[in-house]
């Protein structure tokens, strides 16, 4: 019986999403162009309820990890969502402002213009462990871009995704923007969008892009994998441990842009240590408090639980880096740890973390460091900590990533006027800024030609007149 209900259920919520996508589909050709005034008014919309609903969004974010503290939601998805938000808004007019382009030599009197117009509808598909941010982001280049959106949200986001749900149904009609808790990703993404912008693991990346190739649908894939950080011989070993322990531990290392493996010099392993321990001990001092996250679910805490026994078992050495912090079961805490003399039969160094715990290697030289990266799939970001501009062309131009930040991590991402986005296994396309607001427009070539056109010489019959005018085409240089 509850088990007929359930189906039920989720027959409803499949037309539901079917539904809206029809209003949306409807709304789009009755009105494919929205103004400036209006996009510009749909992203205060979308300001207003982020700011209106401050602590109530922090504590369903909490609700969905278990344990989150309201500083970290704040300050690295809320106040990165409203003030990329406010760029856009400042940038929009020159954004959708038609494009002048070159003509050619034979169409020398006619105009070209690229003029961005609007996709139609998009369907955003957006992870659990930076729930807001990365509906928020991509949804503010959506808008700016004059789209429809409908957004199927993580089934570990489901606090958030009711919240913000009912705050936008008040605000947007469904035409317009919808949240949609409950339908299934298959439900979801088999729908004949006009664009599909998807972030989540390379796996299930690969299973949207197949539902979207039976609508021809266009895809921005935002995925993962290894990102690699690296510790340059010239750069201050304290300095550089600060930084990036931060961009690891925070959100417990549940980042797809966290620092997934270290390279450090040889010989220097001991400060890295020393200094490690004695920063998080600062950072962390219970880990059981508010300040350090949960891990999302049962299923994430055994996998990591098992990846670090699984080094330690083939022969890594493991440094816990907070002093007495133990496993916490109930709360889903794994205390911060290095994983020293990493293999690469171990777990650790074959998947994606997504953790708190950071692998170290060693290395003598940086061309070392280039073959080992290049030798794996291309990473979503690339940390490398110098003040030696040899060393950063040589690591920059030598390596290929997602993005770099240099002398920090992942803090690229925090650029609005930067795109964000993959290569390779790491993803496809992009968002934020310009390049967003690209990525989700038609950029449509428009030429006009004139009354009297130079092509009109050129029509058949074909004389030796014509023969000479090619042959003086083809000499002329400018």
């Amino acid at each position: 019986m509850a088990q007929t209900a359930q189906l039920r259920h989720l027959e409803v919520v499949e037309n539901e999403a079917q539904r809206i996508f029809k209003l949306q589909r409807a709304a789009y050709l009755r009105h494919p162009y929205p103004s400036l005034d209006e996009r510009r008014t749909n992203l205060d919309t979308v300001e207003r309820i982020l700011i209106d609903n401050v602590d109530a969004i922090a504590e369903a974010i909490n609700a969905d990890f278990g344990h989150r503290a309201a500083e970290e939601s704040k300050l690295l998805e809320l106040f990165n969502c409203v003030d990329g938000i406010r760029n856009a808004k400042k940038q929009l007019a020159k954004w959708m402002k038609p494009q002048h382009r070159h003509v050619g030599i034979l169409f020398a009197t006619a105009k070209n213009r690229l003029v961005p117009q609007p996709k139609g509808v998009i369907g955003l598909v957006s992870p659990w462990n930076y729930p807001l941010f990365l509906t928020i982001s991509p949804l503010t280049s959506i808008l700016a871009a004059g789209n429809r959106c409908m957004i199927k949200m993580a089934s570990n986001s489901q606090n958030l995704c009711r919240l913000l749900a009912e705050k936008f149904r008040q605000q947007f009609p469904e035409d317009m923007v919808a949240i949609l808790p409950g339908v299934k990703p298959h439900d979801f993404t088999t729908l004949p969008f006009d664009h599909i912008i998807f972030t989540g693991s390379a796996d299930a990346g690969r299973t949207v892009m197949r539902s979207a190739a039976e609508n021809l649908t266009p895809v921005t894939l935002e995925l993962g994998g290894k990102s690699p950080t690296i510790i340059a011989p010239d750069y201050d070993v304290e300095t550089a441990a600060s930084r990036i322990l931060y961009g690891k531990f925070v959100n417990a290392g549940q980042t797809c842009l966290a620092p997934d493996y270290l390279f450090i010099p040889e010989g220097k392993v001991e400060t890295f240590v020393k200094s490690a321990e004695k920063t998080l001990a600062e950072r962390y001092p219970d880990t059981n408090d508010r300040s350090y996250t949960s891990i999302i679910d049962e299923k994430s805490y055994r996998r990591l639980r098992n990846t670090l026994d699984d080094a330690a078992k083939k022969g890594a050495k493991i440094v816990p880096l907070v002093p007495g912090a133990t496993f916490n079961d109930e709360l889903r805490k794994i205390p911060p740890h290095l994983v020293l003399n990493p293999t690469e039969d171990m777990t650790i160094m074959k998947e994606e973390i997504f953790g708190p715990l950071l692998p170290v290697k060693t290395y003598t030289t940086i061309d070392e460091v280039l073959a080992y990266v290049n030798a794996k799939d291309r990473p979503l970001g690339l940390y490398l900590f110098t003040d030696d501009k040899a060393v950063e062309e040589k690591v920059l131009y030598g390596t290929l990533s997602g993005g770099v930040t240099i002398n920090n991590c992942m803090f690229h991402i925090a650029q609005h006027d930067l795109p964000f986005g993959g290569i390779g296994a790491s993803g496809m396309g992009h968002y934020h800024g310009w390049e967003g607001f690209q990525e989700f427009s038609k950029m449509r070539p428009v030429h006009t030609n004139p009354k009297l056109s130079g092509i009109q010489m050129f029509y058949p019959p074909y004389t030796k007149l014509h023969s000479r005018l090619l042959d003086l085409l083809l000499r002329f240089k400018r």
